[in-house]
């Protein structure tokens, strides 16, 4: 099994803060290749509505280019996506990255543009005080 990012239990335990359960770790299915995504979270909504059910892909951009790392994550995040369509069509997948990563190079206007344009979901995290700080839709 692959080793697990250096912020995967700060993610685990931001997202625990925020409410949400921890359902799979990791989340893993079969669809002709064998797909792993980091985790697999739910929140209930209410009585009625049932849970909201979310995978998230955690990165933490530590190595030596953020860009060729962004490339391996937007690969992840778009296979995971489409293997979510075919499996767990009603789980929102999301790519976790820490607020420092987030505010410089997130905030690029290229990076920020094909983020929108690709239609890729974030969820931002503060490794140090272990929080959500926003989700981006």
């Amino acid at each position: 099994m692959p080793a697990k990012d250096f912020y995967h239990e700060i993610v685990c335990t931001a997202l625990d803060k925020d409410g949400w359960t921890i359902t799979h770790d990791p989340l893993e299915f079969r669809v002709g290749v064998i797909v792993r995504i980091d985790l697999g979270a739910e929140q209930l909504i209410s009585a009625d509505r049932g849970a909201e059910k979310i995978a998230v892909e955690v990165k933490s951009f530590l190595g030596a280019s953020a860009l060729s790392e962004f490339h391996g994550a937007l690969g992840q995040y778009i296979n995971y996506r489409r293997a979510l369509r075919i499996e767990e069509p009603d789980r929102t997948l999301y790519l976790a990255v820490p607020i420092g990563v987030y505010n410089s190079f997130f905030s690029i206007d290229f990076i920020r543009d094909g983020l929108l344009e690709d239609g890729i979901k974030l969820v931002v995290y503060d490794p140090e005080r272990k929080e959500i700080v926003q989700w981006r839709n």
